[in-house]
């Protein structure tokens, strides 16, 4: 590896998994939290769980015993300029904070390239696309002005395929792997920019992590692609499984929501895929209908959208609403699209009344 990278990761929860394998590879990387968990990271590091294929037990890998530095600190603390790279690992609302935009202001203005890790695309990402009217989607997001200062050339996405969840019986430094899978990142705009994602890429992809007197490779890659439409293959798992789960009389597991009518689940997300090869996306930057639907039986729990939703928040990501409005701007339309955003504004007016 020629150069260390400082990586400022916004989140230290999904965050922390991208943390994990950046210092595996040697780079740093510093979580951006509340003051009380930027304390305990600081003071005990991070553990990241791995489910290893063959290993009945996952592998535990702590941040303390790693080539290179996690650390953590508060939106208002952050020096953006120490930075070579950010990563935002926040879920699309949590950008309105007052403190957090503030830090977006920095770092837009910086000019710091910026990979996102978040199933809603950042709006400048959605400029990026051609033929697209990234005005007209402007109210899928939050606070839509957070993103005005950043270049579109300066962002990109990677799907966010790996799951992680937090378990409930650990601290909020813990990171339990579920779904051991890769992120799929598209190339900025400059070459060099693109050349340090794959220096990333070639840096993670090389670890060996020493277990049991010998060394394994460890799952959760990044994959650098030059399409620009390879991440917005999750667009269609996330129709089918995580926003379906959401319902009038209640949540419903992932799986259940994919699995209970296999037929209508294969509809929605040959259409959602079908939506993005119109935006410009090649059958091959997607993934298969039964390779997704084979994942999903072992997602046995509701999405995080529709846990939030269920707990009462009244702003989630908004990716349902997006594909709706993306797909009226190429004149296609689905009932049971119109049926999932009718039910995520359910709940949200819901709750915020």
């Amino acid at each position: 590896m020629s150069k260390s990278f400082n990586t400022l990761i916004l989140g230290a929860s999904y965050g922390s998994l991208m943390g994990c394998k950046m210092a595996l590879a040697g780079h740093n990387a510093t979580l951006v939290c509340t003051a009380p968990t930027a304390k305990l990271i600081n003071a005990s590091g991070t553990t990241v769980r791995f489910p290893v294929r063959g290993l009945e037990e996952p592998v535990v890998v702590n941040s303390s015993e790693l080539p290179g530095k996690i650390d953590a600190t508060t939106p208002a603390e952050v020096a953006v300029e120490q930075y070579d790279l950010v990563v935002l690992g926040m879920q699309e609302p949590q950008y309105s904070n007052p403190e957090v935009k503030a830090l977006m202001e920095k770092i837009a203005k910086a000019h710091i390239p910026c990979m996102a890790i978040m199933n809603m695309p950042p709006l400048p990402y959605i400029k990026r696309l051609p033929g697209i009217d990234a005005e007209s989607v402007a109210s899928c997001y939050t606070d839509p002005s957070v993103w005005d200062s950043f270049e579109p050339g300066l962002v990109t996405l990677a799907s966010p395929d790996p799951q992680a969840y937090r378990p409930a019986d650990a601290e909020k430094n813990v990171l339990q792997v579920s779904l051991p899978t890769n992120f799929k990142v598209a190339r900025f705009e400059s070459d060099e920019h693109t050349q340090m994602l794959r220096t990333i890429e070639e840096d993670i992809m090389a670890v060996r992590f020493p277990i049991d007197g010998g060394e394994t490779e460890l799952p959760v890659k990044v994959k650098v692609h030059d399409s620009l439409y390879v991440p917005l293959a999750k667009w269609s798992m996330l129709m089918t499984g995580n926003y379906r789960c959401v319902q009038r009389d209640g949540m419903i597991a992932i799986r259940d929501a994919v699995h209970t009518n296999t037929d209508a689940s294969r509809e929605i997300y040959e259409w959602t895929a079908a939506v993005c090869q119109e935006l410009g996306a090649d059958p091959k930057d997607l993934v298969p209908f039964d390779k997704y639907a084979n994942a999903a039986k072992g997602l046995s729990q509701p999405s995080s959208a529709a846990k939030a939703l269920d707990r009462g928040v009244a702003a989630i990501e908004r990716v349902d609403k997006l594909v709706k409005l993306l797909a009226g701007q190429k004149r296609m339309k689905n009932p049971v699209v119109d049926e999932i955003v009718e039910h995520v504004q359910w709940y949200l007016d819901k709750n915020a009344a």
